[in-house]
């Protein structure tokens, strides 16, 4: 333990707490692809320039090759008393190769070693989380296409507004996780530049090739500044706030789950796949999966205020606060891949109570604005009366405790003599959902026509 390989200044080893508050390998092991990969890249580049030998880069690439097969099979031994997981590998590759290891490090500090490590595994994660929306998306856009002509009544204020189409509002949330979509490809172009080779802050006196590198690991070009590359933590931050907005949208769609999913909605059931009983109430049918995902929320909320918080006062360059950034990525990436596959599979499992749905869309004078609409264009009579006349009309509903539509043409004459018969055309939610044909209305044929464009949109073409 007191043969630490940063450093002969030190004689004596870390006093236990010391070990405890430094150590990273625990969490970080989870780099240890991408800490391969860069190696491999780096050792590449250095043989390349002349700066390493063939016959001790051949060396470095099968040790590295032989670590990886170890990491796979889970006999590699991640030992705390290395510190992280990049002076495990390097111990490991002296243990199997000898001297040559040693020269691995060149030209590279573990400054811009973990930036790039890191910057993979974000960029990894990022194209599996957009791969889970996407299948969200799809399940989404299914289930709005089965529902096109399903009535609901659709809400402001959390009060009955008009009638809507089921598969209307699903498709709401399609466009949302859309837009998550578009800033994580977003996030993903900003990071895809590589901080390898810049050294611990200033570069290094070795005649590298930075270029060569970030094309073997797949980015756009070299990080421009060694400083910036070394310090940088955007790239974290774009993907925490990513997520977080992602977060809030599965949210909101699991609130509406848990509200529907309710004895007073009545809207949806799940099945005991997605819902648990009561320990003590036996009528009970909890949608637990919805109200966890509702909940860890919070978490990616926290994990996005956490490292805006370790960062915001830190000088350039490197600080070892810094180290505090993988675990709230890594922890904010296991919450995101959970819930986007609970959030998929209960939109897979619930089952729409149609009858219920028509019935409360029909309840609380939805159809008021199509009795306005219809006086103004079937009068001629500017909206704002037509408003004054409709509202009267409701008042009379109202206090006869019936709907619009069954209120007799007379009654609805007393207040503006010149109402037809054909309003009663309009006052079905059927019918007023069917009128909403202005593009992105609720219309059933336009909800056909969106499914068809959202799955062009979002499911033919892969985001990068």
């Amino acid at each position: 333990m007191t043969s630490k390989m940063w450093g002969g200044r030190f004689s004596a080893g870390p006093a236990a707490i010391m070990e405890e508050i430094n150590v990273s390998v625990g969490f970080d092991q989870r780099l240890a692809k991408q800490d391969l990969n860069g190696s491999r890249a780096h050792c590449t580049m250095l043989v390349a320039q002349g700066i390493v030998n063939k016959e001790d880069g051949n060396a470095i690439q099968e040790g590295l090759t032989r670590i990886e097969k170890e990491i796979s099979s889970g006999n590699f031994l991640f030992k705390r008393a290395l510190e992280d997981v990049h002076m495990n590998i390097e111990s490991r590759l002296a243990d199997l190769i000898g001297a040559p290891a040693g020269r691995l490090h060149t030209a590279r500090s573990r400054n811009d070693q973990v930036a790039t490590d890191f910057r993979m595994w974000v960029r990894a994660a990022i194209e599996t989380v957009d791969d889970e929306v996407r299948k969200l998306q799809s399940v989404l856009i299914d289930k709005a296409e089965a529902h096109a002509d399903t009535i609901m009544p659709g809400f402001t204020h959390l009060q009955a507004a008009q009638p809507v189409t089921f598969g209307h509002h699903l498709l709401a949330y399609v466009e949302m996780f859309g837009r998550d979509r578009s800033r994580l490809t977003d996030a993903r172009k900003r990071l895809n530049e590589s901080p390898l080779g810049a050294g611990a802050l200033a570069g290094t006196s070795f005649p590298i090739d930075r270029h060569l590198t970030a094309e073997k690991l797949n980015f756009d070009r070299p990080m421009a500044n060694s400083m910036d590359a070394v310090s940088d933590r955007d790239f974290a931050i774009d993907f925490l706030c990513a997520g977080a907005i992602l977060a809030t949208h599965m949210s909101r769609l699991a609130e509406e789950m848990v509200n529907w999913s309710s004895a007073q909605f009545g809207f949806i059931r799940f099945t005991d796949a997605f819902s648990t009983g009561s320990s003590m109430m036996p009528q009970k049918r909890n949608p637990d999966a919805a109200e966890l995902v509702r909940g860890k929320t919070g978490r990616m909320f926290g994990g996005l205020t956490a490292l805006l918080t370790v960062m915001k006062g830190l000088p350039l360059t490197y600080s070892k606060d810094m180290q505090e950034d993988k675990e709230i990525v890594f922890a904010a990436f296991d919450t995101l891949e959970l819930c986007l596959a609970a959030t998929a599979g209960m939109v897979v499992d619930m089952q729409p109570n149609v009858e219920r749905m028509r019935a409360s869309a029909a309840a609380g004078f939805t159809t008021a604005t199509d009795l306005a609409d219809w006086v103004t264009q079937a009068l001629n009579i500017p909206f704002r009366e037509s408003h004054h006349i409709t509202g009267k009309i409701v008042k009379i509903a109202e206090g006869k405790g019936c709907d619009l539509a069954d209120l007799s043409l007379a009654e609805m004459q007393a207040v503006e003599p010149r109402i037809t018969q054909d309003i009663f055309t309009v006052l079905t939610p059927e019918a007023s959902a069917a009128s909403r044909i202005s593009f992105g209305g609720t219309a059933p044929a336009n909800v056909r026509a969106q499914v068809k464009a959202a799955r062009e949109r979002f499911l033919d073409e892969r985001t990068p």
